[in-house]
């Protein structure tokens, strides 16, 4: 006999086995307080920067600007990058070639974004320690594995909120179908440079959008190989989780409460990838798309590994001020990922336009705390 919670069914033997147990945490009053967890605080502390280092070549300034950096998203929260420090003051970041999304980005193009976003974090928070920072991108085409050279030199220190990078989180639930304030927009273009276009909910455009994002996600689901590269990084188990400290948690694709602890405790990554999981992502996409102000689209000028990781810090500035306008983001990246969205999105939009961020925002009553998962500096730093 079958069982079904929620979105997911589960063998009735192991499901009375596995209550049988959670019934006594339950009655103990331990059960819930535990379904209120939030495993980045247990693993990385509550101020979740770390004041010790244990890397000869970087100063305590160096290891915390860097794990203010490594806070920055990344697709899959793959993270990656690698740092490289050739001295105290210089520093390499790079592409890990074992973390790169070599179905969906087999560009390389969002792993650059990514690096974009990474970098800057790091410049915000070494102007707040003190330090000016001077950045080259040195890659030569987009898979050459040192792409940014980092120069830092002593300064006047700057007032930054580092609270911003620390709180910032992907949002993907709850999102209010108010449009976007005009201040806020204009807020936004500007920490984007103009690189910024605002298709409100309930245009033809928006329409578009949501279209392209509930196609593009179901012609990525039929995609086994996707499909795989997607369950690699899925950490349904806590064990998982914290050995890598990365990836899709629970918590970070918004399963939690019941459906999460019958998840967890009931399914492994195997299971990711059958039609049945597949099949709820896809209808949880159109639940998505209803919600929320509207799509915003951030472009580039160019597709060259410059014009990339420089869009990659646009989005970055503009997604730490959002927040505090209790704004969500929701990056929906299947429609730039598939040829099939792509070639819609070309259509749809003018000739110049080279979009490279595709976003679902809107406001929210209340707002998440962050929950994605980061690994130690010791971790992604090479000397």
């Amino acid at each position: 006999m079958t069982i079904v919670i929620g979105e997911f069914k589960m063998d009735r033997r192991k499901f009375l086995k596995k209550s049988a147990a959670a019934t006594l945490f339950i009655g103990s009053g331990l059960f819930l307080p535990a379904c209120r967890r939030n495993l980045r605080t247990d693993l990385m502390g509550n101020d979740q920067i770390a004041n010790v280092h244990a890397i000869e070549t970087l100063d305590p300034d160096g290891y915390k600007i860097l794990t203010y950096a490594s806070l920055a998203p990344s697709g899959h929260n793959s993270q990656p990058w690698f740092v490289r420090v050739n001295s105290r003051l210089e520093w390499v970041v790079g592409s890990d070639a074992d973390r790169l999304l070599k179905v969906v980005d087999s560009s390389n193009r969002e792993t650059l974004l990514s690096l974009g976003a990474f970098v800057e974090n790091l410049v915000q928070a070494a102007g707040n320690f003190g330090y000016a920072v001077e950045t080259k991108v040195i890659a030569q085409d987009r898979f050459d594995p040192d792409v940014i050279k980092i120069n830092l030199s002593k300064s006047k220190p700057v007032d930054i909120p580092l609270s911003r990078m620390v709180t910032r989180r992907t949002v993907k639930s709850h999102l209010l179908s108010a449009q976007l304030k005009s201040s806020d927009v204009n807020d936004f273009s500007k920490s984007v440079d103009g690189h910024f276009f605002y298709f409100p909910r309930g245009t033809d455009h928006a329409e578009i959008m949501n279209k392209q994002a509930v196609e593009n996600y179901s012609i990525q689901s039929e995609n086994q190989k996707a499909v795989e590269e997607l369950a690699s990084w899925i950490r349904l188990k806590d064990t998982k989780a914290k050995k890598f400290r990365d990836g899709l948690t629970l918590d970070g694709m918004e399963i939690t409460g019941l459906a999460g602890w019958v998840v967890r405790n009931f399914m492994d990554n195997k299971k990711v990838m059958t039609k049945t999981f597949t099949d709820k992502g896809i209808q949880r996409t159109k639940e998505q798309v209803k919600e929320g102000a509207g799509w915003v689209v951030i472009t580039s000028d160019g597709n060259t590994v410059k014009d990339l990781i420089e869009t990659g810090r646009r989005f970055q500035r503009m997604a730490l001020t959002a927040r505090e306008k209790m704004i969500g983001i929701h990056p929906m990246t299947q429609a730039l990922e598939e040829e099939h969205g792509q070639k819609n999105i070309k259509e749809n939009h003018g000739a110049r336009v080279i979009p490279q961020f595709m976003l679902r925002l809107g406001y929210l009553n209340k707002y998440p705390d962050p929950v994605s998962l980061r690994r130690p500096v010791e971790w992604f730093v090479r000397v």
